[in-house]
């Protein structure tokens, strides 16, 4: 760290990029201020409210479901260039996010130190809740996910049905619980974003990937890493102001709803995902090993693959890789 505690590359002789500076001119340009601007107001912003969030939510549920009675007895419909297009879109939406979050933080991080970004001021600056409602509006994207899943008629499994919708309500609830520790989760879920649907990008194009069980890894591991800050977060702040005489380091910013909603759905994640890899993965691998074929050899490795994916399609995939692309 320098002498004044600016930011190594701000005095480095690097011309940094400036990955903001372009978002900057471009939300300008089509709001007509600037993006640090911005205000998430409730009641009036967009999709700021309670019935709005479950407004959209009951129209999630109609459609999905009213749809899958309406393609029963029709043929389902491949749309794979719109498959290909919706996942590129998302990868590309995820990455960029991530990168203005990284730009946003890294300075934030190296001046303040972790807790104040998770428990103070600093992880609640006017850019950040830009990227915040951002991101947040990308959740109502990303529900389209299973309106491919519902014309291609797959399996529309709870894990999908409810973690989508879910997770829209969650950002809903960070935002307007101004909890500065909500940048931890987002930018893991992005980076768990560019590399699914990446995932499912090239699976749309026929490549076959062998890493589609490291996905379902990576979001485990996000979920335990998410658990382990907002349980922190939660007992920082309950301690503080119910039972200050245990330990505790400070008092985080945040409403009692937001930080509730984020505990119980975050933990109800990592409950379903660790369910899925045990039905999807080690119960295949534990009836080959039962049934005696010699795991070394290169016909049973094929097998067990082919076997990992028609139970990963029945189950909705990788979290939810049902939308594997139809061959």
């Amino acid at each position: 760290m320098s002498m004044d505690g600016s930011f190594p590359l701000a005095k480095s002789g690097v011309i940094p990029l400036a990955p903001w500076k372009a978002f900057d001119k471009a939300w300008t340009s089509v709001m007509g201020y600037r993006a640090e601007e911005f205000r998430f107001v409730e009641g009036k912003t967009a999709f700021s409210t309670w019935p709005e969030v479950f407004g959209m939510i009951i129209l999630y549920v109609t459609v999905v479901f009213g749809g899958r009675e309406f393609m029963r007895n029709r043929q389902p419909l491949k749309l794979n260039g719109l498959f290909k297009l919706h996942n590129l879109f998302l990868t590309l939406l995820s990455g960029g996010l991530l990168v203005l979050f990284i730009e946003q933080l890294a300075p934030q991080l190296w001046r303040h130190g972790l807790y104040e970004n998770i428990c103070g001021a600093d992880g609640w600056t006017k850019p950040l809740v830009t990227l915040y409602y951002l991101n947040y509006l990308t959740k109502y994207i990303e529900l389209i996910d299973t309106v491919f899943l519902m014309v291609k008629k797959k399996p529309l499994t709870f894990l999908h049905t409810y973690h989508h919708p879910a997770t829209a309500l969650l950002c809903f609830t960070q935002l307007a619980g101004n909890t500065s520790v909500s940048w931890v989760p987002i930018t893991l879920n992005l980076t768990v974003h560019v590399v699914m649907y990446w995932y499912y990008f090239q699976t749309a194009r026929g490549i076959k990937v062998w890493w589609k069980e490291w996905i379902t890894r990576l979001q485990i591991a996000q979920f335990v890493i998410d658990l382990g800050f907002i349980y922190f977060a939660c007992w920082d702040y309950y301690v503080s102001v119910y039972a200050p005489w245990l330990p505790h380091v400070g008092r985080c910013a945040g409403k009692p709803l937001a930080a509730w909603m984020g505990c119980i759905i975050l933990s109800s994640y990592l409950v379903l995902f660790v369910m899925f890899y045990i039905a999807t993965y080690r119960k295949v691998s534990a009836r080959k090993v039962k049934a005696g074929i010699p795991k070394d050899t290169k016909s049973n490795v094929s097998t067990m693959k082919e076997s990992a994916h028609k139970v990963a399609d029945s189950c909705s995939g990788v979290a939810h890789s049902h939308l594997l692309a139809e061959k």
